[in-house]
Order: C-alpha cells, then sequence, then structure tokens
C-alpha cells in the first residue's frame, strides 16, 4: 500500500502531521541525552524518518495498513536496527514499562488517547522525558500553574513528577486531515517519580467540582475539623479555590490529613 492511498481513520484519531518545520523543532526540541526513543502511533512515518537519523526507535502503531506502509518505508532502517515497528495496542503492551531500558517518549499522539498516554509514562520508570504532540487544551493543562484556571490535577502530577512548558504551538492547517482543534508540543522533563495512588485521589475529590471551595470539595470525604486545622497550618483560606493552591501546598495538605 502507498502513502497517497492512505485515508486517516477516524476510530484511531488519525491526523498526519506534514508540517516539516514543527517536525524540525519536535526534533530540535528533544533532550539531549542516550536514551532510545519510543513513538507511539508514527502514522506515516513523517516524524520517524527524523527520528531514525538522530538515535534508534521503538515504534508502537496500532494500524495493520500503517505497520505494513511503514515496515516497507523504512525496510533500510528495521534492517540496520534503527528502527523496530510493534504492531498492536500500546496500552495493552504497556506493563510497569513499556521497554526495558531508560527512553525518551517523542511522538505525535492520537487525541484521544492522549491523556491516558502520557500519564502512563509519568508513572513508567524507564520513561525519562516526554515531548509529545497533544491537543493546545490538554497540553495547556500539563504545563499549568497555581492559580491559572486550567490548573487542576493534570498540572499538579506533572509538577510532582518534574518540569513541563509548552515547546510550539501548531494550527489545524499543519495536518492532514486538519482536525477542527489548535494543538501544540509540550515536554516534561522527568526528576521525580509519580505521586502514589492516594494524592491523586485527594486531587480528583478536590478538582471534582472545580468552583466550589477546596474546604467544601474535600469535606465530603474528610473531617472538617482536621481540615480546619491543616488548611491554618498552611496558610490556606477557608474560601479558597482548587485551582489556587500550590503543588507543594496540596502535598503538605495531603501529609496533614491522609
Amino acid at each position: 500500500m502507498k502513502k497517497e492511498n492512505i485515508v486517516a481513520k477516524k476510530k484511531f484519531g488519525q491526523n498526519f502531521l506534514k508540517d516539516e518545520t514543527v517536525l524540525q523543532k519536535i526534533v530540535q526540541a528533544m533532550p539531549k541525552n542516550d536514551n532510545k526513543i519510543v513513538e507511539i502511533g508514527p502514522g506515516l512515518g513523517d516524524l520517524t524518518k527524523f527520528l531514525v537519523d538522530v538515535k534508534s526507535v521503538e515504534a508502537f502503531e496500532v494500524d495493520t495498513d500503517l505497520c505494513k506502509l511503514l515496515q516497507n518505508e523504512f525496510k533500510v532502517e528495521i534492517a540496520t536496527k534503527r528502527l523496530h515497528i510493534n504492531c498492536g495496542d500500546v496500552l495493552r503492551a504497556w506493563k510497569s514499562s513499556l521497554v526495558d531500558e531508560p527512553y525518551d517518549l517523542v511522538a505525535n499522539l492520537p487525541y484521544y488517547i492522549a491523556t491516558n498516554i502520557i500519564l502512563k509514562a509519568l508513572a513508567d520508570p524507564m520513561c525519562k522525558n516526554i515531548l509529545v504532540m497533544v491537543q493546545l487544551e490538554v497540553a495547556e493543562k500539563f504545563c499549568a500553574d497555581a492559580g491559572e484556571k486550567v490548573f487542576g490535577s493534570l498540572g499538579i502530577i506533572t509538577q510532582s513528577v518534574g518540569n513541563a512548558h509548552i515547546v510550539v504551538r501548531v494550527p489545524p492547517s499543519a495536518f492532514e486531515p486538519p482536525p477542527k482543534i489548535n494543538s501544540a508540543v509540550f515536554l516534561i522533563t522527568k526528576k521525580r517519580e509519580r505521586p502514589e495512588k492516594d494524592f491523586e485521589d485527594m486531587l480528583r475529590l478536590s478538582f471534582s467540582q472545580p468552583r466550589k471551595t477546596l474546604m467544601k470539595n474535600l469535606s465530603s470525604k474528610y473531617e472538617k475539623s482536621e481540615l480546619l486545622i491543616a488548611f491554618e497550618e498552611l496558610s490556606l483560606i477557608q474560601t479558597i479555590r482548587p485551582h489556587q493552591v500550590s503543588t507543594n501546598d496540596y502535598h503538605q495538605l495531603y501529609k496533614k490529613i491522609i
């Protein structure tokens, strides 16, 4: 099957990134290290062709038609072990670690599973950096700071693990077919392990009703008298909203009430 005969499949959330300027910016933003590259959803191989020039790539593609195309397009790279293609659902293949050596995730992620993949990568001890294209709204949530309206559990989990910033915003015209939304490439540099489940459960409760106060949300599970003491010790006013509390204060609050 030839590239020109491939049609994007909605069920896989396929939008092929064609803008070479954006592709080059992704490669330029890659952390300088000896880690393997993992690419999820290589599609037509437009980013892959740049990645294999830099490092060896472990690719995961769910679309069997695209797998055949990639295996044909990258015969030399596969033969020289610059590229290995795994055909199948990456989430099924992902146990505690996706590969058995340190790696950086570099990918134009399918939007419908992007958040799930990023959270799994944050929990994967072998994943050291995450450089991915996602819808702009999702990128902003992962990169948000306390006080911003979009600051929530995704931003807190990210800040608990390391640092994040948006590399470049990308318009729909960079894709074929063009999506109806804006996209962005962002980078997470991991420095610590992902927080424990109980902490993340507390976060989910904290942001369960974002327009209500943090005290109101947490009171549905925790004793108000304990919360009042913890808030006072952390100098948090009772009317503070969930997005106004810093990542560090969430960790301190967790230690005091769990």
